[in-house]
């Protein structure tokens, strides 16, 4: 790699050709000063992306000095991420949380375990006393270890019995948890990142892997840059370095991915471009797709995408003749109207050419957390473990068997309430007690003045569990300093299903203890035993965890029966399932054109794609009796918050390859912090310059909801769109004027129908004008932010 790895993020090239294996490439980095034949090494995965790079820790005299990649790992080959190659320094960082917090007349003040747990016993055993397990409720992160979150579940859906129980991958990984039961009826990424190998064509929708996954990137540019390169198309509405680099870029109008999709849809139909054999077999509802793309032709695609024409037949002609096609899917269309809807049509063009389970034929609905994965498997993020079917009894009866409790102490009158219907009953009081663990819903949540008050409501009791002071813990009754990654033992999975090991390399500052051992603590102080009066959960550690939640996975998709620690050291990343069919593992699922969707086995039935209601058990065994693959249409309609003339522009949020979440770690690392060290709204030439803009000008971003001042990037984003980072809290003022900057002061309270996920890329905006600066706006400069002059610092 390139000595700098913030100037030059994706190193030095290694192509190689179709079909060959990725070149291997060490990547590594330690603090000044230390030798690396001192240090010791402990293996681990990333933490701050959900490529899951594995890569060893470096640790001497009890701190992490450093990290490097392993090259024999099927996922990086050695490579890691500039996140990763820095962001270990926040571990060392002199403000960690190391004593637990309570709020004492309106003042947090420190105190000892005992005493906060005690606070934390009494109110819950009170709300359970006079109103129920549904005034408790649970929002978790996409960052904790898999026995973390399946010990979660456990004491929340079993234990106390609430069904309000979500993650903040809600945020960013719930389209893709809901479009692949959508289309297979269960959860389970199709691909495999060794399909980049592969693919003749990479079709990437609202997914700048180049920020957001770099070293899967690095593979892609590899191939790029080798013999037989693939072609690209990329559909993102900013000049990403993955549009740059793009045989195709399509830049549609935010809230506007269905009727693009429906357009590519058309093409492949209209022109013959697909598997009638594969699709007689193997699906169910293509006859619906063909009537509803016909709606959608070319010219009228441009007219509502605002895209040429053109480009869209040039990109359905890729796809169409594509010999072996490779689809990734995130933000861009996760976070966006008719999110849902949208992905599922990714699916579907994977579906109807018949390219799925083959080298290089796989689509990938891609996670934003290193762990966001594990969330949807454990039931941390409203599912059920073991992908089970909360409307199937069955489901639920040999769910109850597994935790040895009563089936009825499931709650499955409805589906586990998501994160967004939470803090609606916090704000209208009928959940009294919320547990926020490593995550900062102050600033990553939207229309957050609405969350602040929702936060600071007398009668909601919070509890804020993270390693380090945030908005969040500002405002909680109880904070719990919890060690961070590297100072404790566990397993994560990554987006192409790779479990990694992630082993203990230091030991965590002051009193700060592994979220494993305060929710078994908090289990024990309540009390909670299953029906024969045994503890609940019963384990006691992590590997004992993850042994139960073995037991809980068997038989279903996401197998882990053929995985235990001692296998994954050895042997480094496997994905599930990995059982007694699949001792090494699964590449890539329904090679054999059968998919866990039959009505006996499915996770989920479905639901409509316009209402989000979900369908009846009986409906979905009349229209799939034999589990087929499912082919679901869907009309383009409107965005709810059109641009106006008061609000000409659409207002989207996103991220930079610097910062992770809420910066909660990576604005601790020094040189990260330096790369992006405050946000910052991109305007494309034309637009900034008819507001009478200039480069790094300070400006003003107004919503409905709020406003913010930052300066203003004129980028290769396209006319009628701005875009502003969302790391930064509300903490982050504006210097000497106090005027926030957060970007989701501006994004308002409205979600996708089915899959529940806030939408933050169609807002209607304002940009003004407020004063001259000498010099360019404070942004990265190496990614899609890049200032249209060309200049790079």
């Amino acid at each position: 790699m390139a000595s700098d790895p913030i100037s030059s993020p994706w190193g030095e090239r290694t192509p190689y050709g179709r079909g060959e294996l990725w070149p291997q490439r060490i990547n590594s980095r330690l603090a000044d000063g230390v030798d690396p034949g001192q240090v010791t090494w402990t293996r681990s995965a990333s933490v701050l992306h959900s490529n899951g790079d594995a890569l060893d820790i470096a640790a001497q005299d009890g701190r992490i000095v450093g990290v490097r990649g392993r090259p024999e790992d099927r996922v990086n080959h050695g490579r890691v991420d500039a996140k990763d190659l820095f962001g270990w320094r926040a571990n060392a960082s002199p403000d960690r949380l190391t004593t637990p917090w309570i709020r004492v007349d309106g003042r947090l003040v420190p105190t000892d375990w005992d005493t906060a747990m005690d606070v934390i016993v009494s109110r819950s055993t009170e709300l359970l006393d006079t109103c129920g397990p549904a005034a408790i409720g649970f929002y978790t992160s996409g960052q904790l270890f898999l026995e973390e979150y399946y010990t979660l579940g456990v004491i929340a859906h079993g234990a106390i019995g609430t069904n309000h129980v979500d993650g903040n991958t809600r945020l960013c990984t719930a389209t893709a948890a809901e479009a692949l039961k959508e289309s297979f009826g269960c959860d389970g990424q199709p691909g495999s990142y060794t399909d980049v190998d592969h693919a003749d064509v990479l079709a990437l929708y609202g997914h700048n892997v180049a920020e957001t996954q770099t070293v899967l990137w690095m593979r892609m540019l590899d191939r790029l840059e080798g013999p037989d390169p693939p072609k690209l198309i990329c559909v993102d509405p900013r000049m990403t370095p993955v549009a740059k680099r793009a045989d195709v870029h399509l830049a549609p109008l935010p809230g506007t991915n269905v009727a693009l999709m429906n357009g590519l849809l058309y093409q492949l139909i209209d022109h013959g471009w697909i598997d009638s054999d594969y699709i007689d077999a193997h699906t169910v509802g293509f006859d619906e797709l063909r009537k509803r793309v016909e709606e959608f032709p070319p010219d009228r695609v441009a007219g509502i995408c605002r895209v040429p024409g053109d480009d869209i037949r040039r990109a359905a002609e890729l796809i169409g003749t594509a010999t072996a096609l490779m689809s990734t899917v995130l933000q861009g269309f996760y976070q966006s109207h008719q999110a849902t809807a949208a992905a599922v049509q990714v699916n579907n063009i994977h579906l109807v050419r018949g390219m799925l389970g083959r080298p290089g034929c796989g689509v990938l609905q891609m996670n934003g957390q290193p762990t966001a994965e594990n969330t949807r498997e454990c039931g941390a993020d409203g599912d059920l473990a073991g992908f089970r079917n909360w409307a199937n009894d069955s489901h639920i009866a040999d769910l109850a068997r597994v935790w040895n409790v009563d089936p009825g102490q499931i709650p499955h009158y409805a589906p586990p309430t998501h994160a967004m219907q939470m803090f609606r009953y916090a704000e209208q009081g009928t959940l009294r007690m919320l547990w926020i663990s490593a995550t900062n819903p102050a600033v990553s949540l939207p229309d957050l003045r609405r969350i602040r008050n929702i936060l600071t409501q007398e009668r909601l009791f919070v509890v804020a569990q993270d390693m380090f002071a945030t908005e969040t813990t500002d405002l909680a009754d109880v904070v719990l300093p919890a060690a961070g990654w590297g100072e404790k033992l566990g397993t994560f999975t990554n987006a192409d299903r790779t479990v990694h090991l992630s082993e203990r390399a230091i030991d965590p500052p002051g009193q700060a203890r592994a979220d494993l051992d305060i929710f078994l603590d908090y289990a024990r102080r309540m009390d909670f035993r299953d029906k024969d009066g045994a503890r609940l959960p019963p384990w006691t550690d992590a590997e004992s965890a993850f042994d139960a939640w073995k037991t809980c996975s068997a038989g279903r998709p996401c197998d882990y029966t053929g995985l235990s620690y001692d296998l994954l050291r050895e042997r480094g990343g496997i994905q599930w399932p990995c059982n007694t069919e699949h001792p090494n593992g699964t590449e890539r699922l329904y090679a054999d054109g059968r998919f866990w969707a039959t009505p006996d086995y499915c996770e989920a039935y479905g639901k409509d794609l316009v209402t989000g209601t979900p369908l009846e058990p009986t409906e979905y065994r009349a229209m799939n009796p034999e589990g087929r693959a499912v082919i679901k249409a869907a009309d383009y309609l409107e965005a709810h918050e059109p641009p106006t003339a008061q609000y000409p522009f659409v207002l989207i949020t996103g991220r930079t390859l610097y910062q992770f979440h809420t910066r909660t770690k990576t604005g601790r690392s020094p040189e990260l912090n330096r790369a992006a060290p405050q946000p910052w709204v991109e305007m494309s030439p034309a637009d900034s310059s008819a507001a009478g803009i200039a480069e790094g000008d300070v400006v003003e971003v107004t919503t409905p909801r709020g406003t913010i001042q930052v300066q203003c990037r004129i980028s290769g984003i396209r006319d009628g769109v701005v875009f502003v980072p969302f790391h930064y809290g509300y903490w982050d003022v504006a210097p000497h004027t106090g005027h926030h900057r957060a970007a989701n002061e501006l994004t308002l309270t409205d979600w996708d129908p089915v899959s529940k996920q806030p939408i933050f890329k169609t807002a209607a905006a304002r940009v003004r004008r407020i004063r001259g600066v000498s010099g360019p706006a404070v942004a990265p400069t190496a990614t899609a932010s890049a200032p249209m002059t060309g200049k790079r610092r």
